[in-house]
């Protein structure tokens, strides 16, 4: 099966501390939220290609939480958070923190939007603490990130 290469738009708001993330994927709503909820599935999509994923917990539930670590030829990245929201097929609401920085939590709401024709959209949002925070984890390489994580999810849903 081919796999048409999607555009991913991400948009830094210059006047609020947010950041949105949209996609469109060649794959039925059912499945597309269930890469983004199944452990096994996740690791396989998740972040840049460069990096290995080791999921310590991953609770996809409401009340939930997750943990995992990133790791390269540079070192581990650890990533935490609770899910405060699952709601099957339509959205994910969750905060995100990275073990480097503590002190900073992001909100992050995902919604999921059935196009027919086994299309689906999706729309993230990213609530940060301050712009400053945001434009750190731009400036951290989060693009790169996004977008070959959904490449991998093309690859994933064309299986």
């Amino acid at each position: 099966m081919s796999t048409t290469t999607r555009e991913t738009t991400i948009t830094a708001d210059p006047a609020a501390p947010t950041v949105r993330i949209a996609r469109e994927f060649d794959a039925p709503v059912a499945n597309v939220f269930r890469a983004h909820v199944d452990p096994d599935l996740v690791k396989r999509w998740l972040g840049p290609r460069n990096l290995t994923m080791e999921i310590h917990r991953f609770d996809a539930e409401t009340g939930g939480a997750y943990r995992y670590t990133h790791r390269d030829d540079d070192g581990e990245y650890v990533f935490y958070g609770s899910f405060h929201e699952v709601r099957p097929t339509e959205r994910i609401v969750q905060t995100f923190s990275y073990e480097g920085f503590p002190d900073s939590v992001t909100l992050e709401t995902m919604t999921f939007t059935d196009l027919g024709d086994g299309r689906t959209r999706i729309e993230g949002l990213s609530l940060f603490e301050s712009i400053e925070a945001r434009d750190a984890m731009v400036a951290s390489g989060m693009e790169v990130g996004v977008r070959e994580g959904y490449e991998q999810l093309d690859e994933l849903l064309a299986e």
